[in-house]
Order: C-alpha cells, then structure tokens, then sequence
C-alpha cells in the first residue's frame, strides 16, 4: 500500500539503531500512581490516520503525523492511573497552589469526571504543583501501547464502547447525553469506568484526550533528533519555551470522537492556551523513579 512506502520512506530518515541504556526494575508506586516498566519499544505507525478530526483532513490523511514508526527508549517511570479529576484540581485550587479552573461547558463537573476545558499551562502547573510533571509524547505512547507496542491499551481488539468510552452507533460517550443544551454532544464518564488496559493504567483510550508535554511537530521526521533515541522529549527537548512551535500534542481520543481517534499511536495538536477555539482536553501527571521517591517520603511511605 502506499502508506507503507512512505513509511519505508521515512524510515530511511530515522537516526540509526542506538544502544539501549539498562532499564530500573519497577518500584513501590506513589498512592494513585502506576509503575510504567521501560525500555526500547516500536514507536509510531505505518497506519492510516483513521480519525475524523479537523487536523487529520486533507494532506494529513495521507501523511500521518504518527511516522515515521521506529524505536525509541524510555527509562522505567510513574503515570496517573487515571486523568485528573476535576475534585483533585479543585482540591489543589482551594489548597492555594493551582489556579482557579473550571470546565466551560456544564455537565462535566462532578468530582470523579476528569478535569477538562484549561490550558496546557495550568495542566503543567498543576502536575509541578503536586510533585509530578506532564508525561513527555514517548512516555505516555509506551503506557499505553505497553511492552509489546499493542494499537490500544487493552492490545490490538477493535475499539468499542465495551473497552472505553467513545463515539459509536449510539452516539456520543456511548450514548450518554451531555444535560440540555446539546445532549447530543455527550459528556465524559467518570475515571476508571473500564477495565484498565497496560500496567493498571485507565481511560488511556477515549474518555477525555490528555495534554503531554511535547511541542507538536508534524511527523518524528521533521522533529529530528529531539524525537529520537533516548528519553525523546520532542522539539526543545521539552522546555517551556520553543520558537517556531506553538502547538502542544495531545493524545488518546475521546468521549466526542468515534475510534479511529482512540490508537496508541495517535497524535492532535492545539494551542496550549485553548484559545480562541476551545477544547475539552484533560490530563493525567507523570513521575520520575527519583521523584517517586520523594512522593513517597513525603507521604510517609518508603520505597523497598
């Protein structure tokens, strides 16, 4: 097929084959938290895009953004076992260390229904506020494609309303209806209402699509070596600030979109102030094994 020409193609681009730095055993998980078990895996896909979102229309359809597909490595950490709830970042606003937020639209304010509607730099914000970070791009593709680089979190079964939450036959969120105005829009479940899919993690799959910290380029080709080998942290290596990008990835479909959208290997972008058009996008926070450690010891608990 022509896809997979293009994908050789670009494959040819890639840096070459790396030696592989050891991989840290999983240890002790911060209360919440899940351990991610690292190492080189098959990033990316020859595939398609099968997803009907704005920003897969026209070229995009037939240069996906999610090539070219090729390894990388991630060194053993922590992830959110579900997206932050909108309880939780309230909690930490009345705590005095995030700022005020809240969904735009109604019905997506219960305390277990993940927090959606702010920016990017709030998500970040409140990950450092409680010890943690956004996941970079690679680390959140290898929670949830796991060891073996499965298409979705539960392994490479067709998505379905049975395996998380999405648009399908009966609408939106499985048919769920947002409360009037426009119920026909559908609204986000409460975390963890399917079964967990790689290392115990939830709704990496649909639910609400999840900020990570990369900026957004149009394919690991064009990002270069910031998207290669080691710990890829994407354009700038990550840092907050990166001229010539604007647009931050986000990642695993949702509620909203049917499940083309919902792969392990596919990727969207939007401004990180969610602005002038804006998004229902959440986010789940990330750990380091050091900073795990110090979750750890701050909650009184010690690692083995």
């Amino acid at each position: 097929m022509a896809y997979r020409a293009l994908a050789a193609l670009l494959a040819l681009l890639a840096p070459p084959v790396f030696a592989a730095p050891p991989v840290a055993p999983c240890e002790a998980a911060p209360e919440g938290m899940a351990c991610v078990a690292g190492g080189t895996f098959l990033r990316g896909s020859p595939a398609p895009h099968a997803c009907p979102q704005p920003e897969n229309a026209g070229t995009q359809a037939r240069r996906p953004n999610h090539l070219p597909e090729g390894e990388v490595w991630v060194q053993t950490f922590f992830m959110d076992k579900t997206e932050v709830t909108f309880g939780a970042y309230q909690a930490c606003v009345a705590a005095g260390r995030c700022k005020p937020a809240r969904p735009a639209y109604n019905d997506f304010s219960r305390p277990l229904q993940p927090m959606v509607g702010l920016t990017w730099y709030l998500a970040r914000d409140y990950c450092r506020a409680v010890g943690k970070r956004l996941p970079s791009e690679a680390q959140w593709e290898r929670a949830a494609r796991g060891p073996d680089t499965t298409d979705y979190p539960w392994g490479n079964g067709p998505p379905t309303c049975a395996r998380a939450v999405l648009m399908d036959a009966a609408g939106r969120a499985c048919g769920t209806p947002k409360a009037p105005p426009s119920p026909d829009k559908g609204r986000t479940w409460e975390v963890g209402q399917r079964a967990a899919g790689h290392f115990g993690l939830f709704d990496m799959a649909g639910n609400a699509e999840e900020y990570v910290n990369d900026w957004y380029a149009p394919s690991y080709a064009a990002c270069g070596k910031d998207c290669a080998g080691e710990e890829p942290a994407g354009p700038c290596g990550g840092k907050d600030r990166c001229p010539g990008f604007g647009r931050k990835v986000v990642r695993g479909g949702s509620w909203y979109w049917p499940g083309g959208c919902v792969s392990g290997y596919h990727r969207r972008h939007h401004v990180p102030d969610n602005r002038p058009q804006y998004h229902h996008f959440g986010f789940r926070c990330a750990a380091t094994l050091e900073e795990g450690r110090a979750l750890l010891n701050a909650a009184g608990r010690h690692a083995p």
